[in-house]
């Protein structure tokens, strides 16, 4: 029987196909190459069939910036290992600036938050500083290579820094200040940083959160540090031993200088985190974020000059990265820092319109909080601009899309999929397809992404594992401190051998767009901050009344996320509601509020294999009502009888989260 292909929820007019860069690009491959493509899907089949002609010919279409001519596109197809346009020199902050002169006055940041009003800063005025602060940290003694840590919101001398490290040839690595001194040094202590840039606190909500205190932490526990600069945020006086303050960074009338670093030089070092260790410190290289960076912004999102994109993030999560790449193509980035829903939530709409942003970008969480509180927009804000909703983060369930094309009379509406490990998305938008409610419009050119099921074999229209079988260009480069490389490929590789899993569950549909079910594994990913369990047992297990602890994330499309957190107490301890939120206060303090428990269940015992690991994917699938039998084996278990209580938990629970 054929399957009926449902009614499109929203169809691009004839003039935004034409006026699209992704039709551009098109019509630029049959001039120049002789390449004529029927439909976006046979373009997609292309882009990873001929895999190396079609980067070299998206490097060709946005003319790439090299001091050398690369050799090859791609050394080989064996992954890990691919090496990517090797002989070629680059940088990618300088690419940024292609599309605007030195005196240029339009704007490149408009920004916002809870402590300053809106503010602009020009496209020259943001050169200036930039060059300036890189100045001074090269007077600091900070070289290509050397690693700049940041603990900072979501504002423009965020953005400053980066580009300023980045046009030296240094590492940059960011932290929101909201995350707590145990989550921030897991991380940062992994990459011997020499440099930190911190606010001293900053406003969420309408309450104020002093951080001088973790700095004076941090300082301790990050002994490579050799320079501190303060950013007095919160309180103008504010003030850190030995700290330099940012306006001191300022004023110098200096040239724009850019080191040409090979394509594979480190650009930033991001993290995610799996089930056991320390945050995966990931390092992406120039040119691997810089070619995917304007490939996701200017052919998919159809961003350019004439564009003003906001996606709300923090500095902690990978959308702010892919926030900051959209000066690449030359758009306007508009940045807010704060609470989106304080006063209410319509502060991020009202902001939109203040800022004439034309691409609007949030988690999927917002606009479902925006759902269930009845926002109407026409009654918040003028928002005619806007052109384009993204959202990311977790999967937008059907009711999501209605609601947004129920707000807006002709809107894209525009949800990627990727991930932190490959600063990208495999799936997401394209401007000159029709949108179906709940579905991904495509998979990203150049990126060979399939569902695949247990055996091993490519499935069409049906939920399976997602994987990547060709080398993407931003695929991590290493992690840092993973001499030997085996961090990395259990990471990706030890599932099916020689070919990328990303660890969430995807199903091609007949269109060749894509749904995004959730994570297939047992990382935690709260509003698209990913963090590993191992981080939460951590802190829960320091509680002296704790002896052991188990924690699962049951996301998954069309269901309100649901985090339980279960713990073993000592014999005569009771779970009282004082110890309670002394573990929620913990985890709040030492990692982010993103990971407090939905509820803390006192059990007898945590299931364990023989060898002693806890079975947290075996809890997950039996939360999400697979059969005990069927998700592990009793035999391989040190307490079989211990699952019994989490399938009876999951009956009593199903209302919550089946």
């Amino acid at each position: 029987m054929t399957a009926v292909t449902p009614k499109p929820l929203w169809q691009p007019s004839q003039t935004r196909i034409e006026q699209s860069q992704i039709k551009g690009f098109m019509d630029w491959l049959g001039e120049k190459k002789s390449l004529h493509f029927s439909d976006y899907n046979s373009l997609w089949e292309w882009s990873v069939e001929s895999l190396e002609d079609f980067w070299a010919a998206f490097w060709e279409f946005y003319d790439i910036q090299s001091t050398t001519p690369y050799r090859s596109v791609l050394s080989t197809h064996e992954m890990p290992g691919a090496a990517w346009f090797e002989g070629a020199r680059l940088n990618f902050a300088e690419q940024a600036f292609r599309f605007h002169h030195e005196n240029s006055d339009r704007a490149a940041i408009i920004s916002r938050s809870e402590i300053r009003p809106t503010e602009t800063i020009s496209w020259a005025e943001m050169r200036s500083q930039i060059a300036s602060v890189a100045f001074t940290l090269r007077q600091m003694g900070v070289e290509p290579g050397d690693r700049v840590v940041a603990y900072l919101p979501n504002i423009p001398e965020a953005v400053i820094a980066f580009y300023a490290c980045a046009s030296i040839g240094a590492i940059w690595s960011s932290c929101s200040p909201d995350m707590g001194v145990r989550s921030v040094t897991d991380r940062f202590r992994q990459i011997d940083p020499k440099v930190l840039l911190a606010v001293d606190g900053y406003k969420y909500g309408g309450k104020d959160f002093d951080r001088l205190e973790v700095l004076k932490n941090l300082k301790i526990e990050l002994p490579t540090l050799e320079n501190v600069i303060l950013l007095p945020y919160l309180n103008p006086e504010a003030r850190l031993e030995n700290a330099t303050l940012w306006d001191d960074l300022l004023g110098h009338d200096v040239p724009m200088k850019f080191e040409h670093l090979p394509f594979d030089h480190p650009l930033w070092i991001v993290y995610s985190s799996g089930t056991t260790g320390m945050p995966k410190p990931i390092v992406h290289g120039h040119g691997g974020a810089l070619l995917e960076g304007m490939l996701g912004h200017g052919l998919h999102l159809d961003l350019g000059k004439q564009d003003r994109y906001m996606w709300f993030s923090t500095t902690g999560w990978i959308m702010w990265n892919c926030q900051i790449s959209g000066l690449l193509v030359g758009a306007t980035i508009c940045l807010f820092d704060g609470n989106p829903g304080y006063p209410d939530l319509g502060t991020l709409w009202r902001y939109a319109e203040e800022a004439e942003v034309t691409f609007f970008g949030a988690g999927a969480a917002y606009y479902l909080s925006c759902l269930k509180a009845g926002v109407e927009l026409d009654n918040i804000a003028d928002l005619k601009h806007i052109r384009s909703i993204g959202s990311t983060g977790s999967p937008l369930p059907e009711q999501g899309y209605k609601w947004i094309n129920e707000q807006f009379e002709d809107v894209l509406i525009a949800p990627i999929s990727g991930g932190t490990d490959v600063a990208a998305f495999y799936v997401g938008s394209c401007p000159i397809m029709p949108l179906y409610e709940g579905e991904m419009q495509c998979r990203t050119l150049g990126t060979a992404v399939y569902a695949m099921d247990d055996n091993g074999e490519i499935i069409e229209n049906e939920v399976g594992e997602l994987v990547v079988t060709k080398p993407m260009p931003s695929m991590p480069l290493y992690f840092w401190g993973d001499v030997d490389g085996r961090r990395y490929h259990e990471s990706y590789f030890d599932v099916f051998p020689k070919l990328w899993r990303h660890g969430d569950w995807i199903r091609i549909t007949p269109r060749g767009g894509a749904v995004i079910y959730g994570r297939s594994d047992t990382t935690i990913n709260r509003q698209g901050i990913r963090m590993g369990t191992s981080e939460i047992y951590r802190v829960v297990e320091e509680a002296p009344e704790v002896v052991d602890s188990l924690v699962v994330d049951l996301e998954y499309l069309g269901r309100d996320p649901y985090m339980p957190l279960f713990v073993v107490l000592r014999e005569g301890m009771e779970l009282t509601s004082a110890l309670d939120q002394r573990i929620r206060n913990a985890i709040r303090t030492n990692l982010s509020a993103r990971h407090v428990p939905n509820d803390i269940i006192d059990v007898t015992e945590i299931p364990r294999t023989l060898t002693g690991k806890k079975m947290e994917l075996p809890v997950k699938k039996l939360l999400q009502g697979a059969p005990m039998d069927s998700v592990a084996n009793p035999d391989a278990m040190a307490n079989p009888d211990s699952l019994c209580y989490f399938a009876e938990f999951a009956k009593q629970k199903k209302t919550a989260i089946a």
